[in-house]
């Protein structure tokens, strides 16, 4: 039987922070789908499909990973996948909190489908979406926080914006 990740999230957009998840979790299980969920609580600066794109070109060189998009459950897209795990990123205590409760509702919505913690590298625990679209919107030097791909559509979207 095929080991099956989903590796959900907004990426708004994607960081080193969420390629060190992905990559890493790549070696462990034998697919990796990057999940792009539209997060009806945020606001997000790039489409669904701009995120997909770019989760493409940044993960185009780990042969076992796919990227896709989905709206709903992430519980019921598990299902549909077939996939036995969840694989989430953490950067600190404060992030744990807060998956153990998506977690515990996922256990609960389906025990079959187990949810992996993997802490994230040490350089990069202070990264978020967030921070860098912060940073990125003066004109600040991100090329050390995203792949060079995202580097420039922030550039363009920020210049669009103004």
């Amino acid at each position: 039987m095929s080991r099956l990740a989903i590796c959900p999230g907004s990426f708004d957009p994607v960081t080193y922070g969420h390629l060190d998840i992905i990559q890493r979790g790549a070696r462990i299980f034998d697919h990796v789908v990057v999940a792009v969920f539209n997060n009806q609580g945020k606001h997000p600066l790039f489409s669904v499909e701009e995120r997909v794109y770019l989760l493409e070109e940044s993960t185009k060189d780990i042969p076992n990973v796919t990227v896709d998009s989905c709206e709903g459950l992430l519980i019921d897209y598990a299902k549909e996948k077939n996939a036995n795990a969840i694989l989430r990123g953490l950067r600190a205590v404060s992030d744990f909190e807060y998956e153990m409760q998506i977690t515990s509702m996922n256990r609960k919505l389906d025990e079959h489908i187990e949810t992996f913690f993997m802490m994230t590298n040490n350089q990069y625990s202070f990264l978020s979406s967030s921070i860098v679209k912060e940073v990125a919107k003066y004109k600040a030097n991100v090329s050390d926080l995203v792949p060079q791909v995202v580097e420039q559509e922030l550039q363009k979207k920020y210049k669009l914006l103004g």
